[in-house]
């Protein structure tokens, strides 16, 4: 039996740019990270605040939150993002991301949730972010692409 993926069509919902404003480290520090130093055997983990902007055609406003980042000792990166959403309309949108890091590479899985009926349609959108973070930098950048 042949296994076959169905065409699916990403449409793009916004871009989301933010500064890297907080570290809170664990013992092992973010230029150690940085610098290519050995991850210790137990992993490291990190606090990472953020902030910026969130621009789309459909949603527009400030995003601010914090990534309660895992480097693993084998120098994988696991992100657990909470985040809240200030549109420029005054609604207040709560934002999960779950994903990877690979090498500066951004690959999450967005969840959504207000009571704003103007963005409930967020609530029942799969989205998925494809983007660029710069630790020497501070800069991330995210494309979020609904399903």
């Amino acid at each position: 039996m042949e296994n076959t993926l169905e065409k699916t069509d990403l449409a793009l919902l916004f871009e989301e740019q933010v500064t890297l404003s907080d570290f809170v480290e664990y013992g092992f520090s973010m230029q150690d990270l940085v610098n290519g130093e050995r991850i210790p055997e137990e992993g490291a983990h990190f606090d990472i605040y953020f902030e910026g902007n969130l621009i789309g055609e459909k949603i527009n406003g400030k995003i601010s939150g914090v990534d309660y980042l895992e480097v693993r000792a084998d120098g994988r990166f696991f992100l657990d993002l909470h985040a809240n959403i200030l549109t420029d309309d005054g609604a207040q949108i709560q934002v999960t991301e779950t994903g990877i890091n690979d090498n500066g590479t951004l690959k999450l899985n967005i969840e959504f949730h207000t009571n704003d009926k103007r963005y409930s349609w967020l609530n029942r959108t799969q989205v998925l972010g494809l983007g660029t973070v710069d630790f020497n930098t501070g800069q991330a950048i995210v494309k979020g692409y609904s399903l």
